[in-house]
């Protein structure tokens, strides 16, 4: 029996407030920079002849904060608080979490700080340079050593299948970051790739893909099979799905590296392999977006009323629709077409702005009011305004570079009956400069629904107050949580 006069324990939900506020914070920050550099694809003298603020030394400051600043920090959040939940225990070593946040912190501000001033190791997704390497992998061992000790502490036998995900997830990142960053320091902020040619090539692009596929689509899909059932009141529509899904996931996309390399120095057999198992990883994915889609199954009159569940559900659209694209554009004949064109810029911006935007904000919105001790958000209303500005201005972006790609590749490939080109390269980017304020057009709109949702948190903190959560008896029958 309980002792009444003993406290029951509590979650550590500290850690979670403090990166769920962050990804909100750095989300806006990530997202202004990518509607500058934007900018400065369509008006050229932005840059004001400064340096640093360079489109080439800004686009990885972008990438970089909306991956790993924005998504990486709602990836903390989520993980460590679906881990608690699932497995009724507290965060092991809950210093060791603490630890996680202000070393990722600093990681980000390394970043913002290094890459405009023009530290970078020149690789894709991975431009960080050596001390900054070493410090992102002290911070995700001991994320590693928190997340698979309150595994491994918890209370019921069973492990919920969001928990698969986001081990897997850092499992394989861990892998990817230090093979991939393998390098030798030349000075400080200076060092040269361990690999050289086409074997640098191949590994940077066996992490690029595999950072989209375990960082970008596994850990995500982790938030997905908790936040939806939560959100909707429904058990996932089926656990037996939910665990082929890993299973072929976490097997198929280590080898889809390759296809990001068609017609180079790269050898044939190694791409058709890249293209063939980035066809196969369609079922998968697809079998995992259904499972998502089905758990709404008798619940899809919640739609109309409940906009932060048309987040969690319109992220699964977009990672339907991202996941057969991808497929598709790694058949070598239509790559052809849409390599080096912004028809990828569409694809990445599809999965990156659609599925994981919508899956983090989707479920931050129903965490925070959570966690400060409030009923909802501040506004309903401002999540729906949120939804549909942000809907809207996805469309707008991914439209536009779907059809300048397409163009460009039609352009750049046109001959004449003489065997010369039809245009010069000067002439696709005159055509393409419609598309360009297009695009920032709908990257403003995505930015201005990050400022709502700001907003939104502000108020909805500013109202609340942080709560301690207790932690429940074990179930005799463990499930879903």
């Amino acid at each position: 029996m309980n002792d009444p006069t003993i406290p029951a324990p509590t979650y550590d939900d500290g850690v979670v407030r403090q990166f769920s506020l962050m990804a909100v914070v750095w989300g806006v920050v990530g997202m202004l920079v990518g509607v500058f550099i934007a900018a400065q694809l369509t008006w050229p003298e932005l840059n004001l002849g400064i340096s640093w603020l360079s489109y080439g030394r800004l686009r990885p400051l972008h990438t970089n904060a909306v991956i790993f600043a924005f998504g990486g920090c709602g990836l903390f959040a989520t993980s460590y608080y679906v881990v608690q939940r699932t497995c009724h225990v507290r965060l092991f070593m809950p210093r060791l979490a603490a630890f996680t946040f202000w070393g990722w912190q600093a990681v980000i501000v390394a970043a913002a700080i290094s890459l405009p001033l023009g530290y970078t190791s020149g690789k894709e997704y991975a431009e960080l340079e050596w001390p900054i390497d070493i410090l992102i992998t002290a911070v995700w061992v001991s994320y590693a050593v928190v997340f698979f000790g309150t595994v491994g502490t918890r209370k019921i036998r069973h492990i919920y299948v969001a928990n698969w995900f986001f081990g897997a997830f850092i499992l394989a990142v861990a892998l990817l970051h230090v093979v991939n960053s393998a390098a030798i320091p030349a000075g400080f902020m200076k060092s040269y790739s361990l690999y050289a040619g086409v074997q640098d090539a191949m590994v940077q692009w066996w992490y690029g893909h595999n950072a989209v596929g375990f960082y970008l689509t596994t850990g995500f899909l982790g938030m997905m099979y908790y936040f939806i059932p939560k959100q909707a009141g429904r058990p996932v529509y089926s656990y037996r799905l939910s665990i082929v899904h890993f299973w072929a996931l976490i097997f198929t996309y280590m080898w889809a590296g390759p296809h990001h390399l068609h017609y180079t120095a790269l050898p044939d057999w190694t791409q058709s392999i890249g293209m063939l198992f980035s066809l196969i990883l369609l079922a998968p994915s697809w079998g995992g977006m259904i499972n998502g889609m089905m758990t709404l199954s008798g619940a899809w009159h919640k739609l109309r009323d409940d906009p932060v569940l048309r987040f969690m559900i319109v992220a699964l659209s977009f990672y339907g629709m991202a996941t057969l694209e991808g497929p598709l554009m790694s058949i070598k004949t239509v790559n052809a077409l849409s390599h080096y064109t912004d028809w990828t810029v569409g694809h990445v911006h599809a999965g990156a702005l659609g599925w994981v935007g919508f899956i983090t904000m989707g479920s931050l919105y129903y965490l925070i009011p959570r966690l400060f001790g409030r009923p909802q958000m501040h506004s309903v209303k401002a999540i729906e305004l949120h939804f549909w500005v942000a809907t809207i201005g996805i469309v707008l972006y991914i439209a536009a570079m779907w059809i300048a790609g397409v163009m460009q590749g039609l352009m750049w490939r046109a001959v004449n009956g003489d065997g010369t080109l039809t245009y010069t390269f000067v002439e696709s980017v005159k055509a393409t400069y419609p598309f360009y304020v297009i695009r920032f057009l709908g990257g403003l709109m995505y930015l201005g629904g990050m400022c709502v949702m700001a907003w939104n948190t502000w108020m909805t903190v500013a109202g609340g107050r942080a709560v301690r959560v207790n932690v429940p008896a074990p179930m005799t029958v463990a499930h879903a949580a």
